[in-house]
This record gives C-alpha cells, sequence and structure tokens, in this order.
C-alpha cells in the first residue's frame, strides 16, 4: 500500500507528516493520545476541519462511488473505526491505528470538552439532543434535525451547512450517518466563516447516551461489533454488512496480490 505526504494527497491542511491508502481509503497513521492531544490542542478559532472514521461499509461505498473520494481526502483526519480493516492492515505489516467514532466521541466528552463549551449537533433525532443536555448540563448545546433526504436536498444541505457556519461552536457533532455527514462537513470545509472540528460519527452519540448499546468488550476486542449491532437492528443493518463481505475480501486480495507492502 503506498504510503505518501499529505501534500501528494490532497492541497489542504494536516497535522500531520504522512497518510497511507489502505482498501482505497486513507488512514492517518497516528496514535490514540496523540489524536487526541491533535484535537484537544486545535485553535477553536481557524477555519473548520474534519475528522471522518471509515469502517467497512464505508470502504466498500468509497470503492464502488469513486466520487466520494474527496469526502475523505478532504478530511483534516481520517481515523480507522474497524478491528476488520485494522487485522488485513496488519496482515500487510501495515500498523495502522484504530479509533472508532464511538470510542473517539466518548474520550472527547470524557477528557476534551469542557464546562461551557458550545457544542453544534447535526442530530438524527430530538430525542437525543435532550438525552445529551440532560448528561451534560454544563455543556451548550445548539442542535439541527434535518430532513431524512439530505443527500438530494439541496435546500436541506445548505440549511445544515448554514447551520453550523453561523456558529462560533468549539466542536461539531454531524450524526446523521455516511455519507451524508461527510457530504456536509465537506461542504463547511469550503466556508472561510466556518470554524472549529467536525467529527463524522454516525450513531456514536446514540451509543454515547445509552439510546444504543455497544458490543460486549470481549467482542469489540475480538473484532466482532459489526455483529452485535446487526443482530440489534437486524431489519435495517443486514443488508450492509452481508453485502459488504464479498468487496471487501476482493478489495484485500487486490492489496495482497497487486501490491507490496511498504514498512516505515
Amino acid at each position: 500500500m503506498a504510503i505518501v505526504e499529505h501534500t501528494e494527497l490532497r492541497p489542504l491542511r494536516g497535522p500531520l507528516g504522512r497518510r497511507c491508502r489502505f482498501l482505497g481509503a486513507p488512514f492517518d497513521l497516528v496514535p490514540r493520545d496523540r489524536i487526541l492531544e491533535l484535537i484537544r490542542s486545535a485553535d477553536p478559532t481557524s477555519r473548520f476541519r474534519y475528522v471522518v472514521t471509515p469502517n467497512v461499509d464505508h470502504v466498500v461505498r468509497l470503492n464502488r462511488e469513486r466520487a466520494l473520494g474527496s469526502f475523505y481526502d478532504q478530511a483534516w483526519l481520517s481515523l480507522c473505526d474497524s478491528r476488520p480493516i485494522q487485522a488485513m492492515a496488519h496482515a500487510t505489516f501495515l500498523k495502522l491505528p484504530l479509533m472508532t467514532g464511538s470510542d473517539l466521541t466518548v474520550h472527547l466528552f470524557k477528557s476534551v470538552i469542557e464546562p461551557g463549551d458550545l457544542i453544534s449537533v447535526i442530530a438524527a433525532n430530538e430525542a437525543i439532543m435532550v438525552d445529551l443536555a440532560a448528561a451534560y448540563p454544563n455543556v451548550r448545546f445548539r442542535s439541527l434535525v434535518p430532513p431524512p433526504d439530505v443527500w438530494t436536498d439541496t435546500a436541506a444541505l445548505d440549511a445544515c451547512v448554514d447551520f453550523v457556519a453561523a456558529g462560533d461552536a468549539r466542536f461539531v457533532f454531524i450524526a446523521i450517518g455516511s455519507p451524508q455527514s461527510e457530504k456536509i462537513a465537506h461542504a463547511l470545509a469550503s466556508r472561510s466563516e466556518a470554524m472549529g472540528i467536525g467529527f463524522c460519527v454516525g450513531a456514536a452519540l446514540e451509543f454515547l447516551v445509552g439510546r444504543k448499546r455497544r458490543a460486549p468488550l470481549w467482542m469489540q476486542r475480538a473484532g466482532l461489533e459489526w455483529l452485535h449491532r446487526m443482530a440489534s437492528d437486524p431489519k435495517r443493518l443486514w443488508r450492509r454488512y452481508v453485502y459488504a463481505v464479498v468487496p471487501l475480501a476482493g478489495l484485500f486480495w487486490g492489496e495482497v496480490s497487486g501490491r507490496l507492502p511498504t514498512r516505515n
């Protein structure tokens, strides 16, 4: 897999020296502690930047729909959200750090977000915001719940972008699923007046406030969290995971047969 300089991959800012492309998706090679340090020390008045957390579903979709590439390539940080992807990377001698969107969100609320911080949220529903306000009464939240068709509704997308750009939030959580969240973040990055750091974290806020339950720790460590999620919501998720198996295997075969691993 190719290890490339940030400036070669994209002309935008980046706190790291190098980024790798694995299974057709970009990933930053940065330890968990360093990720939090970068976020904690970032100037909240700097121009908007965003974090993506590619998982198996993202990677498979990204390889099917190449137009999505810029959403990930232009992210400030692109972090591996999948133990199976991490395991595949390790099998090709690439030490890919793991930082799931759910873990990142927990760490942010536990050790980075401070009392009085203003947080903007693009939320899936109002109930999440009620729970967040109850769980974190010392944090100031402003929120927007967009219609479900943000991907194709230009007016709805613009409303999300305008909402975030009009605020001066330190952090922005865009939690309406992929690739809608990444599309909003990418659009925000082109707005000169938008500030703060955005996080495209899927269902992480629902896990944070207990509206959904994460897999037991042993399943997380065994790379089986996807199985727990599918079992908890089979009607919605079974197609996503089952139909990703063969394409992911094909992508991995392309890595091991078509390119030699580059060691650092």
